[in-house]
């Protein structure tokens, strides 16, 4: 471990398995053999930052005179440059560095976009001049106790001609200094640094456009998703309400009445099209907040079978229980829209009704709830997707089942934010089961397991 960088460094030697002798003048072999154990670091590292830090490890191996070395890119919107990586600082303090163009050796190198040789003290602290007295603090303390710069070189970052940063060695303490040999060596170094760079930023653009279309898809997919879930429901308030406006036709109070209902469950499945949609927005966007109370499974379970028995016509519901449920720490709004999401799916895919069975059981750590249905059932090779956004399970079915395709990605994501578990099991034309796991208080927090609770 290297305090003054705060990780671990591997030098190239131990990279490639031979020692690498540091002399000053090494033969045009050795640096040949330097540039390719360099190159080896470039490639063989995915992560950026880890492959700076070995690469400048290896750089200061290789030059009897370094004792520290910086890499600094350039930051566009602030127009300054930015400590990317260092060995031999300590980084946090140099990161705190915001160097504008034509101050110090790295910004008179960046500015100019050619190499810099500071062969004596002199020479060094003249360059270093400029430093405004911020930034001078930091460098100093990022350099604690090693001493003034004894000489140092710099060399521009390039990219098809463009400036991405500066590299610079500083020689603290070691006799004897860089010579001109030494930065004509770490120019060609920089060169293979700045392509490498120059790929790591080109892979990461190539992720970014593919999350963007990643989320160009999931957008056109929901317009499209909207745009057909809405019609049918808009289709029935258009069509009802136009009938009820006409002043030719007279409708008796019953046909009035039924009309009105029909409207106004339309209204009632756009509604929850809507919440649908501002739900998983408010997930995607990490704003899912839990208030966390003592919630008793029983009243709550049986309060939302009640409310769904009312409103699914045609359907039996059995609620198998233990006379005891240990009282589970959860938010009972958001564990309540759970159970909705999952019983609608049951009823949604249960065709003229049927049985559906809600269970719980309490095991060491955590209860584990099932909502079980008679419907059409899942193929195998469906149930890994199930709880992903918009997707729908191919049955005949499908085209008369109305919804988002979001009531299971959100009970997904509100049970995991509560520490537990979500899974389904079911075979084609056997009905369905899905679960869902809530773990249990900590043992000793002071509250009755079994009896006690708000909800």
């Amino acid at each position: 471990m290297d305090e003054r960088t705060g990780g671990i460094v591997q030098p190239v030697s131990a990279a490639i398995g031979e020692t690498l002798p540091k002399r000053q003048n090494q033969g045009k072999d050795q640096r040949l053999r330097m540039i390719f154990a360099l190159a080896k670091i470039l490639v063989s590292e995915d992560d950026q930052e880890t492959m700076l830090a070995r690469f400048l490890s290896g750089i200061i191996d290789s030059f009897e005179a370094a004792d520290a070395g910086s890499l600094w890119l350039y930051d566009a919107p602030d127009d300054c440059l930015v400590a990317a990586s260092a060995q031999g600082y300590d980084l946090t303090k140099l990161r705190q560095i915001r160097l504008s163009p034509g101050e110090a050796i790295a910004g008179k190198v960046f500015q100019s976009a050619e190499p810099l040789l500071c062969s004596t003290p002199g020479e060094a602290a003249a360059v270093m001049a400029d430093l405004t007295g911020a930034n001078r603090r930091s460098f100093v303390e990022a350099t604690a106790g090693q001493g003034r710069v004894l000489s140092a070189l710099g060399v521009p970052l390039l990219t098809l001609g463009a400036r991405i940063g500066t590299l610079v060695l500083l020689n603290l303490q070691q006799p004897g200094g860089f010579t001109d040999d030494d930065l004509v060596f770490l120019g060609r170094v920089a060169d293979l640094l700045s392509l490498s760079i120059e790929n790591s930023r080109l892979r990461e653009e190539l992720r970014d456009t593919e999350a963007l279309g990643e989320a160009n898809r999931l957008k056109a997919e929901l317009i499209s998703t909207l745009a057909h879930e809405m019609r049918t429901p808009l289709t029935s308030i258009k069509g009802y309400s136009t009938a009820l406006l006409m002043e030719e036709v007279a409708f008796d109070p019953k046909s009035q009445r039924e009309f009105l209902q029909i409207i106004d469950e339309e209204c009632d499945t756009l509604q929850n099209l809507i919440h649908d949609i501002l739900e998983s927005s408010i997930i995607d966007a990490g704003l899912l907040k839990l208030e966390l109370q003592p919630v008793l499974l029983p009243r709550l379970v049986q309060g939302v079978i009640d409310d769904m028995a009312r409103r699914a016509v045609g359907y039996k519901f059995v609620v198998d229980l233990p006379d005891r449920l240990p009282v589970i720490e959860a938010d009972p709004e958001r564990i309540t829209q759970v159970l909705r999401n999952l019983l609608d799916n049951a009823i949604k895919y249960s065709p003229g009704g049927g049985l559906i069975i809600v269970r719980a059981e309490a095991q060491a750590t955590e209860v584990t709830i099932s909502v079980a249905d008679q419907g059409v059932g899942i193929a195998p090779e469906h149930l890994h997707q199930l709880f992903e956004k918009f997707f729908r399970a191919k049955t005949g079915l499908i085209r008369n089942v109305v919804g988002s395709g979001l009531g299971l990605p959100i009970a997904h994501a509100i049970v995991e934010s509560h520490g537990g578990r979500i899974w389904a099991e079911s075979a084609m034309g056997q009905g369905s089961t899905l679960y869902f796991t809530l773990p249990l208080p900590a043992q000793g927090t002071g509250r009755d397991p079994i009896a006690g609770g708000t909800v």
